[in-house]
Formats: structure tokens, sequence, C-alpha cells
């Protein structure tokens, strides 16, 4: 606790404030509308900020147990506010319009419902803004579009609970904290308060008035969700409802507005500094945008569906980026995931080298501060080892959750290696490559250590708060046979081995660079040795295909899924068994029209509504896309391509689900949506970026100053491709691709710089 807070049996003081727990406080009478479970929403999210709700802009849901649990404004995996409601006269507005298009914003327009005799419907319009900047600001018009004077009472009801996010996400807790509410809103004590042990008075408002909502949680630090309200004070407040007596001239309107600082000790639980109005914080929004934009790699083609998606999906990189300190990175997804992972933050920032550089060097250095350094069951921590996934919620600060942070994970390890020799290779940045050498090392320890007893890098869980598997597919029924039963024991996952054989041969230049030549043969020599042993122990002969993985007995679970599928452009597969792998992979049990199933239609535990058992990941095709396009099978990579495009392009705003459903494409339906898919979703948003790089299949090589393009191939429903402000070294180039029939041809337009570039038909 900070020097100014004090606490005591019956009270708190903070900052001058005075709160008490509100079980000793009466439940204030106003109207709760429960909300149905699963209905549209929108989200908006600033750096370590989201906020989700209902297409209205309210958040309506009461408890965890009622309405949609995942609304609310979130910080730090804390839920800041959980009721957000507007109403007219105790009524709910009709909604006639929302979007979230901007991503940081949202807005919507709604009008009145009618109200007995006094306020005919259709009357009054509401503009409602919305934006994210370090806190929440709300700007509301009101507008009289009537020929007479109306009155009535608009109010804007607030609540939060203070949940963590993994309490929103299903985990019990045993205990909580307590819920404060503040003693000078009602400016009396707390026994006059107290009237008839029932209501809490109706109280008029000062010119100053704010609202004070407050948490004690069980390691003591009290997070505080403050509420300022600008241009017009609320006339009167009724528990924690404020409340507007409107009286508006033919065609006047009337502008209200808050602002919502989220505090934890007296301090911003944001990093980002919070402007003071809407308006300043919507100018500092577009102005870092605008400043993302001059840094990345522009694509465009002469198709706009295709700009929509791209675009879209510059955006989103943009709102994904989240502060850990001074380096930023890309949280995994929204709602669920907005913090920093590892596979998830190590494969986007892969996606996106094209895109931007910056990514991936900000990524390697977040998580090389994170690496494992002592041996500890409860995270799984293990000294070499790159982390899972950080948690700031009080759950994981009381220790009920492992994740401070938690490191259950096999392959964000051999991820890190991979993503630090193509970082190498796209920018010839041997500072941060020097400076990040001593933890390349610590990895490589850790999978020499793993791998000495059974040749492979496997996972078993630890913890027991941990997950039971440890792979990209981490959900507890997807690593099953080919009779649908689950693999147990220590399990050596197929795409694991050939992270660890990618890890392994792309680190060989860098040891070389260093003059180690001693490692570089032996990781050379440990990458042949693993290739031999893998197509002989993962490969499944009457099927002609790859085990999905080991299990703790050695036995394959030799179900047909599309992990193989990552490991085509890794180079582990011998070439007949890589082709014999691809092929599968476009049978109708595994591609459903849009993209690859995670598991064959024709397996006993496929299910197409399942999370890794029949569904659909566009990250996971994007892989394959890449590894089909290696082996040379380019029509085969187009059409994965085009299917996910088409996909996307049926999303809400052209954005790329985290998942769909498996149901295959038959005539004009529309892919089918998952039901708590993240959106926007790191690894989705980044295969767009993928894809477009495998079709103009750039291959960089800046250490030795060049820059290959291999046979580029548009698809046939894109005639022109451009690439503007690509980074390769310290060169930036300009380049368009134009198609003529079956053949596309390449040519640089401006380059400042001296790299070469070698356009290979």
């Amino acid at each position: 606790m900070t020097p100014d807070t004090l606490i005591t049996p019956e009270k708190i003081f903070l900052d001058g404030k005075t709160f008490i727990p509100a079980e000793q406080l009466p439940i204030p009478e106003w109207p709760c509308v429960v909300s149905e479970r699963q209905q549209p929403t929108l989200t908006v999210k600033d750096d370590d900020l989201f906020l989700v709700t209902d297409t209205m802009g309210n958040i309506s849901g009461c408890s965890l147990n009622d309405g949609s649990p995942s609304m609310g404004l979130f910080c730090c995996d804390t839920r800041f506010l959980s009721r957000l409601e507007l109403q007219i006269d105790g009524r709910s507005p009709v909604i006639l319009s929302s979007t979230a298009e901007k991503g940081f914003s949202l807005s919507v327009l709604c009008t009145n419902p009618k109200v007995e005799d006094r306020l005919k419907a259709d009357t009054v319009g509401i503009r409602r803004e919305f934006v994210l900047n370090g806190a929440l600001f709300e700007e509301l018009e009101v507008s009289n579009f009537s020929t007479t004077t109306v009155s009535f009472e608009l109010s804007l009801s607030f609540d939060a609970d203070y949940v963590d996010l993994f309490e929103v996400r299903g985990f019990g807790r045993e205990k909580r904290g307590k819920i404060l509410r503040l003693l000078e809103s009602t400016h009396e004590d707390v026994s006059s308060t107290l009237v008839d042990g029932a209501k809490l008075p109706q109280v008029q408002a000062s010119r100053e008035e704010s609202l004070t909502l407050a948490y004690q949680g069980l390691d003591g630090l009290v997070m505080e969700s403050r509420i300022q309200f600008q241009y017009r004070q609320p006339d009167y407040f009724k528990g924690y409802t404020a409340v507007w007596q409107l009286e508006l001239a033919s065609h006047e309107t009337q502008k209200l507005g808050y602002r919502v600082n989220m505090l934890t000790n007296n301090k911003s639980s944001s990093t980002v500094n919070a402007a003071v109005t809407l308006v300043q914080a919507k100018a500092a929004e577009l102005m870092e945008e605008q400043h993302w934009v001059q840094q990345i790699t522009r694509i465009s083609s002469d198709k706009s569906i295709f700009n929509r998606v791209i675009e879209r999906a510059e955006q989103d990189m943009y709102l994904l980026r989240q502060s850990f300190g001074k380096y930023k990175t890309v949280s995994a997804g929204v709602p669920w995931f907005s913090t920093l992972f590892g596979r998830d933050s190590l494969i986007t920032a892969s996606q996106t080298l094209m895109l931007n550089p910056q990514i991936a060097k900000e990524t390697l250095i977040l998580l090389a501060a994170f690496q494992g350094k002592t041996e500890d069951e409860w995270r799984e921590e293990e000294p070499g080892k790159i982390l899972h996934e950080l948690r700031l919620g009080e759950m994981a600060r009381c220790q009920e959750i492992p994740h401070t942070p938690y490191y259950g994970t096999v392959d964000a390890t051999p991820l890190w290696l991979m993503l630090y020799a193509e970082y190498y290779a796209w920018t010839n940045d041997k500072e941060t490559i020097e400076q990040l050498w001593p933890n390349a090392l610590a990895a490589m320890e850790w999978i020499d250590h793993h791998t000495k007893e059974t040749g492979y890098l496997s996972y078993y869980r630890r913890s027991k708060r941990g997950l039971t598997n440890q792979g990209w597919k981490d959900s507890g029924d997807c690593i099953v046979d080919a009779r649908g039963n689950l693999a147990h024991g220590s399990i050596a996952l197929c795409e694991v081995q050939a992270y660890v054989y990618a890890a392994k041969t792309r680190l060989v230049e860098i040891a070389r660079m260093r003059k180690r030549l001693d490692l570089a043969e032996r990781w050379q020599e440990d990458a042949r040795e693993l290739k031999v042993r893998f197509n002989k122990d993962f490969w499944i002969e009457d099927q002609d295909f790859c085990a999905l993985a080991l299990d703790g007995e050695g036995n394959q679970a030799d179900s047909i899924t599309s992990n193989p599928g990552h490991c085509l452009h890794l180079g582990i597969f011998t070439p007949e068994k890589a082709y014999s792998v691809a092929e599968r992979l476009r049978a109708p049990d595994m591609f459903n029209g849009w993209g690859i199933r995670t598991l064959s239609s024709l397996s006993p535990a496929y299910n197409p509504m399942g999370y890794h058992i029949g569904s659909v990941w566009p990250h996971d095709n994007s892989l394959i896309a890449i590894g089909l396009r290696s082996l040379g099978l380019i029509d085969q990579a187009l059409e994965l391509f085009q299917g996910l495009f088409d996909m996307t392009n049926q999303q809400p705003y052209q954005r790329p689900p985290e998942l769909f459903c498996g149901y295959e494409l038959n005539g004009d339906n529309a892919p089918v949506h998952y039901p708590v898919a993240c959106t926007p979703q790191a690894w989705a948003t980044g295969s767009i970026f993928q894809l477009l790089q495998m079709v103009v299949n750039l291959v960089p090589d800046a250490q030795n100053n060049c820059l290959r393009i291999i046979d580029p191939a548009l698809p046939e429903s894109i005639n022109r491709l451009s690439l503007h402000n690509l980074r390769v070294g310290p060169t930036i180039l300009d380049l368009e691709f134009e198609r003529s029939g079956s053949t596309t041809a390449c040519r640089v337009v401006k380059k400042r710089g001296n790299l070469r570039v070698v356009i290979e038909a």
C-alpha cells in the first residue's frame, strides 16, 4: 500500500477519501437489464485497455452468472467497469446503428422508445462516441427532432465488480476481496446512509460531482474507477446512477460526457498517459496511428476487396500492440488473451517481418527479459525456457494461477530461436543479435537438455493449475489417435520437432558469424540426426502421413491433423514425405473450401465446432500455405490463399477471426462463426501478411546485402500488387508485381540503399 493509504477494520482512507466495504451499504434500487448470452458485441482496444459492449454501447450484465460475461472495461486483467447502461426515463433506447470500425473508438446512434403520452417514439436522437486513450471517454449528443419542446430523464448507470479476467473465463475462486463504496458520494455518514436499512438516498449533484467505485483485493491493493463528468453535471445521483433532467427545445442539441480513470493504489493502472478530453484522446490516437503507418510496409492491390482486408490487418496490428515497460509487442487477442504470450507473439512477429521488423525485435527482447532462470514447478519455469503467458491480475498476484509468468509451453523456446535467425536475415542487426546471443545459448541448452533422453522435445504438465497440452493446440481433448483416444504421458508433437530442426539449422550461420564453429558443427549434426530419426518414428506407413505426436510410450498419435503442415517449409521431411503430406492435407476431409481443418472429418473425435478438433484456424493455414509454396505447389498454395481471403471478406470489418467452424463450403453458404473466438486476434491478423509474402515469395539475406524474389505468383483475383516502404537491412524498397496470364512480373520502382535485388523466375 502507498504511504497515504490507511486501512482499519471498518474503513479505508485513500488519497483523502473514505471508503467502506460495500456489504455495509444497501443495494441501490435501480433497474438491472440482463442481456442474452452471446449477443453481438463491439470491441475497442488501446494498448493495455479494452472495452467490450453490446451494440448499444452498453455493458448490461450484472454478474458473472448473468448477461454477457465478457463485456466490460478491462485493464491489467481486471474489469474496471461491469455495468454501463444508458436509459431514457428508465427505458432502454432503440438502436439505429453502431460501429467499432476504427478499433480504438466506437460510435452508436440510437433513439427513444415511446414514453407514455409524454414522448413520442423516435423523437430524440442520441449519438454516443467512445474513445480509449489511457482512460475511457464517452460523449453523448442528445438532439430533439420534434417541433415542440420535450422533457425527459436521461440516466447512465455504472458499476464495477473488479473480477479477474480468469474469473470471467470461468475459473472459480474460493475468496475475493471487498467491493468498496465511497462515502463522499452520499455527502452523509454511514448511519444516515442506512435509512430503513434499504435504500441509498437520492443525492443532489454538486457542480464538481464525480463517482468513484473501488475494490480492495486480497493482496491489499485498492483499485478505483473514477468517473468525472464533463459539459453538464448530472442533476442528481441515485446510487451509482447519474441522472440528467433534460429539457430540449425543438432541434436543440445538448452535449454530455464523462471520463473513467482506472487507478491502482492511487496510480494510473494503464501504462498510457490519459488525455483530458475525448477530442484530445482521439487526436492522440490518430497521431500515434499515423506514426505507425509511416513505419510499416504499405501494401495495396488493384482490387478494393483485397485492399479492405489488407488495410484492416494493418490497423489491427497497430491496435494489438501493447506496452510492457519501454517495449511493445503484439498481444495475442481480445478479449481473452490481451497480454504477452510466447508462442502467439513469436509467430505473429515472424508473420509480420515483411510489414515491420521492429515488432520482431521488441518481441525477442521482451521475451528474453522474462527467460527462465530457475526451477519452479508451480510456474513450470526452467533455465533458458521462454514463457507462455504473463498475467497481471489479482489471481496471478495472489498465486491462485501460476501466470507470473507461466512457462507451460513446449514450442515457444524453439520459436524464439527461429525468430532470432529470421530477424537477422531481414535486418542484419548485429547489435541486437549480439545482445541476445546469451539468451540464444540458454534456449538451445534448454532444448538439448530436454531432448537428451528420447531425442525429441516433449511436454508433461508439472503445475497443478497448468495446461495439460502445451503446444499450439492446447485444449484438453485435441491430442488424439486415429480411434479418437487421448494420448497420455509425455507428448512429443510433430511440429515442435520441426521447430527444433529449423532452430538448429538456422543458427548455424549465426554461430559461424560469431566464429563458434564448434557450435555450428554440433547443431548441424544434431539437425541431421533429428531429421533421420523423425522421418522414421513419426511416419504412419499405412496412411502415408505424419503422426500428430508420439505419446509417453513412444506410440504414435496417428490421427490425420493439420499439424504436419507446419513442418512443410522447415525442411525436416524427406522430399517424398513432404509431398505426401501436402497432398493429404488438401483431401476433402481436411480442406473445407475456405481452409484446412485442424482434424480430419473422418476422425471419431471430429467436431466442426471443436476448438482444435475440426475447426479451421487462419494462422494454421498460412503456415501450411508457405509450406506448399516451398515445395513448388504454387497453385495449391494460391487456392488456400483465395479461400482464406474469401472467408475474411465475409467477416465483420473484413477481419480474420481466430478460428471458424469446420463446416464445408457448399454453394453460397457463409463460414460458420465460432462463438467465443477472439477478434481482433494477432496470428489471425498476421496470417494476412504471411499469405501476401507467400504470393510474392521474398527471401531476404540482409547480411549479404541481397533480396531474392523467387517466382512470384499473384492469384487470378489480383492483377497488380505494390509494396511501398519495404525494409531489408538499411535499404527501403518500393516493389510492383503485375500478373499477365500465368506469369507474374516484378520490378523495382524505387530503392534507397545499395541492396541487390535478384528476381528469379
